[in-house]
């Protein structure tokens, strides 16, 4: 994780940031850690779209059972445009997703501060 977040960091590339908490259903956790990790089935599918920097998973050290996930992409734009064509497919995942979960709240949208002065001193 930190050699592609520092990646990222090198060549400016990411802008945007969206932030999701889970509680997974007790047992199903493995699974939802292939699921919704780096390599999982949504990472799969936003690799497809332009300006998709990446996903990570982490896990709370002091509350069992609470994940968040933070999908990294170079632009707002470049997610509304992503999702927006993909809709249909993104709500299919989403509700194939769904049963392993028994919470799920979106944290935030964030997006980077200071990108055009590192972009333009690059």
């Amino acid at each position: 994780m930190e050699e592609r977040l520092n990646q990222m960091n090198t060549a400016s590339e990411w802008g945007y940031l969206i932030v999701w908490e889970f509680h997974p259903k007790a047992g199903l956790e493995s699974r939802f850690e292939q699921a919704y990790g780096p390599n999982g089935i949504w990472a799969r599918f936003f690799r497809r779209g332009e300006g998709y920097c990446g996903t990570e998973l982490v896990q709370d050290t002091n509350e069992t059972g609470r994940y968040l996930t933070i999908d990294v992409w170079a632009s707002r734009e470049a997610y509304e445009k992503f999702r927006q064509t993909n809709l249909e497919e993104y709500n299919q995942l989403d509700r194939q997703c769904e049963e392993m979960t028994q919470a799920e709240l979106k944290l935030g949208m964030f997006e980077r501060l200071g990108k055009e002065e590192l972009e333009a001193n690059s």
